[in-house]
């Protein structure tokens, strides 16, 4: 097995790698970059779930990776209130019951279960979700639950897990007295033994239960250990001693696992309880307060896979009335003996949590892995979780249509295809589809059809006819071949028919499937190292374990169709530079055994590149493991100077600039401008969450977030300028990527209500990025000029907002105005690509968009082709190069192009000399808008008369040719021959009423 040993030329080149360049890049020479949230609205993992009684249509929601949620009315709409928070994986959320403005928040995911993220600690707000303060517990990593004082809101109760995959003595139940201040653990077993709920008895607060659950994860795929020591404990001193609850449960003998249990509001001593175990699980009830126990039914549908489920919960109203959350939610109402199914669906919703108004037994929040529901009438009709962008991807491809279209695999609901950019001003449900691949994994569009798509283990979808083929090398399985949920399916950048798929071997089809080749051998460890982390299970079971690893990730070369490089999640790199028919094992000793191989990203520019994100968490590792090598796994370097604690899921380098990389953590996304020697936070606006994978498409980063949706930053042609000038020092005009000219909206019925969720359209225009060394003494002014450096349109930083008239309209439609900048830092303008509009009252479209509704334009657009940025600061000028293009969705001849653009600019400026003229007054007659349309010696009498007796029919006439250049507006078709003819005649009647000598 190869190692790299070499330690000392690995110091070396470590240190002058690092030498080049050592500085960080100050943060605000990006920061007026934001990522926009795309969507969709479907959704994730969701286990934390409360109410607020004395207002009951308020409800907090805890996603896995999504953050704090709140919805203030029933669920209609989900808002985000904890997205300034270093963390986004939460366990549970809990009002107090004495003070409704006091609210806590458990981090960690709460579950055990493959491709967790961990927390940070317990935080609390004060305001009912406004702010949130961190209150310790840090090293917890995973909390399941909380309970607080129904009399005081300062008395908590936390259920700590602790680590997923390793042991750690910060387990079991805390509680504190202060709100958070100070700590106390009050109950303990051992190291590998953890609390996951916690409850106070409603009706005598002292009286305390806890479940103690010693279950953990294995570092690899699918393995979890039971301890011997889970069981359910009662304080009746508010929680200074516990007493073991045993008398009808089953034993550890018994493979006893994880307990769900309810109490009775209205009979404290009546108590309910899903039961994981391998002798004697079921579902029990209790009339003692736990002191002896009963099994109602056996019934797996309602306590088994006690991982991921073991929820119940009675009506507060009724002692008999009972439900169950598991993959279907159950109800009972004679008290456990049968059952009906109350809420499900035939894929399987798996629900988690499940809370109930104490005053109000019809009102119910629900909360599952498709997202959190509200029913208000006893669960005959639920609001819908297709409005909370909280769906967790594994990776995200990119297709090659127009606009580009955004691909993953979603956690527990499928798959989804959605357009980067919506017709109608935002990106809303008519832009996205399923796209028949299974939830986890791989997404690949195929580079030649963009009505082909592939994925999962393995299908082909054709969009055009919504059909599903499975082409998976084996229609049936023999057992030959191993795979996990997450299998790459790649294509070859250097030949669009080669796609690749992998389980333990990797497979090539050149025909879209219709038949594969095996190109390597088993490619996982032959043999491995138990991890110090197994701990107290490194029992003969795992000593002798089968082999199980599989190829986690593919990187075909950029550059070489024979290069192709691969990752394992059990810890191996390898390459082969003959196409598959032999492999070369460049693991470095840094990869240790079961540390898994995230992802690999082939280099751009040459073919012995490559860049590796190693994820160490299930070796109960958080910290960032991200290698380097350049030449071609010879040997490796280490690149993490910058990065917090927390396991990298994803590196990869532009393709336009090398050493530029972008990395994405269990956090945030990272940025390094010098071939991952330094990193710094690409974070911006991004709510903390894991960052499983990210594409680089044109000059946008696409990501997928595992718990956030898909989320994409616009433009990152200023990131390029950093790392190709080693940084900005001094103002700077950055070079603006291509603009396509497209309509912001496009929809010409009524708009969607703006309670209607939707993700964000791209930037309106021209992005014109530029930064200001210092806050500028004069003037700023940008000019857009045209292939003949003629100046077409001026901006200044001494512009005024056009004045909005009272419009018959809420202005929350509006879009806000955007103005110049000459303020030291950097800014984000956006040119619409039109002539400069003319000075009239904003009118507004039907197709409205909440909040980003533009006036209906007052000038044309500009045509397709090269123009010059010219940026003005303290009188020295800066310019850069422009390209707009056409909409390639357009296929309107050029000629036809011009004729629309000649007609709209024909109309623009008959409307604009008409308004001139109707405007003018003697003493204004030397203002530059005069001055530009007649000559200086114009009688001035001539135009008062024109003014008097051909006022009506000038304005009619105005009208007319706004109407038109609207007409013209409207589309890229050709123009028709009676608009055509509609002009002439409006031009005709201008020339006869403008009929003096003065005009120029």
């Amino acid at each position: 097995m190869y190692r790299n040993n070499i330690l000392g030329l690995f110091i070396v080149l470590l240190f002058a790698s690092a030498s080049c360049w050592a500085q960080k890049v100050d943060t605000s020479y990006y920061n007026m970059m934001q990522w926009r949230m795309v969507g969709p609205h479907r959704g994730g993992r969701t286990v934390g779930a409360t109410g607020n009684a004395a207002e009951p249509n308020v409800f907090y929601i805890g996603v896995n990776n999504g953050g704090v949620w709140k919805t203030t009315d029933y669920g209609r709409v989900w808002k985000p209130v904890f997205d300034q928070m270093p963390t986004g994986s939460i366990g549970d959320v809990a009002v107090a019951p004495s003070n409704p403005r006091v609210v806590y928040a458990a981090s960690g995911e709460g579950l055990q279960r493959p491709d967790l993220s961990v927390g940070d600690g317990v935080y609390k707000s004060t305001d009912a979700g406004k702010t949130w303060v961190n209150t310790g517990l840090n090293e917890v990593q995973q909390i399941g639950g909380i309970a607080i004082d129904p009399r005081n809101d300062q008395k908590v109760f936390i259920a700590a897990l602790g680590h997923p995959y390793g042991a750690n003595k910060e387990r079991g139940i805390y509680r504190t007295k202060n709100g958070g201040k100070t700590w106390q653990q009050v109950l303990y077993i051992d190291e590998n033994t953890g609390a996951i709920q916690v409850t106070i008895d409603p009706q005598a607060p002292e009286t305390v239960y806890a479940d103690m659950w010693a279950g953990r994860l294995a570092p690899w795929e699918n393995g979890l250990w039971q301890g011997a020591e889970s069981g359910l404990f009662k304080s009746t001193d508010g929680g200074d001693t516990w007493t073991r609850l045993r008398n009808g449960l089953p034993s550890a003998g018994d493979g006893l696992g994880r307990i769900g249990f309810s109490i009775a509001h209205s009979r404290p001593q009546r108590m309910y309880a899903c039961v994981d175990a391998t002798t004697g699980g079921g579902f029990y009830t209790s009339d003692d307060g736990g002191k002896s126990w009963a099994m109602q039914s056996p019934d797996k549908r309602l306590w088994d896979r006690g991982s991921d489920f073991a929820e119940c919960h009675v009506d507060p109203k009724n002692p008999n009335t009972v439900y169950v959350a598991n993959v279907v939610t159950w109800k009972s109402t004679d008290a456990g003996k049968t059952w009906v199914a109350f809420r499900g669906a035939p894929g399987g919703d798996d629900y988690h949590r499940l809370w109930i108004n104490p005053e109000n037994s019809n009102i119910i929040l629900l909360a599952s892995d498709q997202g959190a529901i509200i029913t208000v009438n006893g669960g005959e009709t639920w609001s819908s979780w297709y409005n909370q962008p909280t769906a967790q991807f594994y990776h995200v491809n990119t297709d090659n249509a127009f606009p580009y279209n955004i691909y993953g695999g979603q956690q527990e609901s499928g798959s989804v295809g959605i357009a980067s950019r919506g017709n109608d001003g935002q990106v809303t449900f008519r832009e996205w589809h399923p796209v028949g691949v299974e939830e986890y994994g791989y997404i690949a569009p195929d580079p030649l059809d963009n009505n082909i798509i592939y994925g999962g283990k393995i299908t082909r979808f054709n969009k055009a006819t919504g059909q599903v083929q499975n082409i998976a090398p084996e229609a049936i399985r023999s057992g030959r071949y191993r795979f996990l949920r997450t299998a790459p399916v790649i294509f070859s950048p250097v030949d669009k028919k080669t796609l690749y798929f992998a389980g333990n071997v990797l497979f090539k089809t050149v025909n879209g499937g219709k038949s594969w080749d095996t190109i390597s051998p088993d490619l996982s460890r032959q043999s491995w190292d138990i991890p110090s982390c197994v701990g107290v299970y490194a029992d003969e079971k795992v000593r002798t374990m089968a082999r199980r690893g599989v190829i986690y990730t593919i990187a075909p070369s950029h550059k070489n169709i024979n290069t192709i490089w691969t990752g394992t999640d059990d810890g191996q790199l390898h390459i082969t530079r003959n196409g598959g028919k032999t492999w070369s094992n460049i693991t470095p000793d840094e990869v240790t055994s079961w540390s898994k191989v995230s992802l690999i990203d082939a280099g751009h520019f040459d073919n012995n590149t490559a860049y590796a994100a190693i994820n160490k968490i299930r070796l109960d590792d958080l910290t960032p493991y991200i290698l380097r090598t350049h030449n071609g796994g010879q040997s490796w370097q280490q690149i993490n100077n910058g990065l917090p604690n927390a396991p990298v899921n994803v590196v990869r380098e532009d393709p336009q600039v090398k050493g530029l990389l972008f990395a994405g953590t269990e956090t945030a996304v990272y940025v390094s401008f010098n071939d991952g020697d330094n990193w710094q936070p690409l974070r911006l606006n991004m709510p903390a969450t894991s960052i499983r994978d990210l594409v680089i498409k044109d000059n946008d980063i696409v990501v997928a977030t595992h718990g956030r949706s898909f989320w994409v930053l616009d433009g990152i042609n200023a990131l390029r300028g950093i790392a190709r000038e080693n940084g900005i020092s001094k103002t700077t005009l950055v070079k603006p990527g291509d603009a396509y000219r497209v309509r912001w909206n496009m929809n010409t019925d009524t708009p969607l209500p703006q309670e209607e969720p939707a993700g964000q359209n791209p930037p309106d225009g021209a992005i014109i990025d530029y930064y200001l060394d210092a806050t500028a003494t004069e003037t700023v002014t940008l000019d857009l000029l045209d292939n003949k450096g003629r100046k077409i349109r001026t901006f200044s930083s001494e512009d005024k907002p056009y004045t909005i008239s009272d419009v018959n309209i809420p202005l929350y439609w509006v879009r806000p105005q955007q103005i110049l900048s000459g303020k030291q830092g950097a800014h984000r303008f956006l040119w619409d690509m039109h002539y400069t509009p003319l000075a009239t009252t904003p009118a507004y479209p039907i197709g409205a968009t909440y909040g980003a509704t533009a006036p209906n334009p007052s000038s044309p657009w500009v045509m397709p082709g090269n123009y010059t940025v010219r940026l003005t600061v303290n009188g020295k000028t800066y310019t850069q190069p422009l390209q707009i293009k056409q909409d390639p969705r357009v296929k309107t001849p050029v000629n036809e192009l011009i004729k629309i653009h000649d007609l709209s600019y024909r109309c623009y400026e008959r409307s604009l000399t008409i308004k001139t003229i109707l405007d003018f007054e003697p003493s204004l007659s030397k203002e530059s808008a005069f001055n530009e349309i007649f000559d200086a010696n114009v009688l001035y009498s001539t135009l008062i008369d024109v003014k008097k007796t051909r006022r009506e029919n000038l304005e009619r006439l105005k009208g007319t040719f706004m109407s038109l250049m609207g007409q013209l507006h409207e589309s890229e078709m050709p123009v028709t021959r009676q608009l055509e003819k509609a002009v002439e005649e409006a031009d005709a009647a201008f020339t006869q009423l403008t009929k003096f000598s003065h005009v120029k």
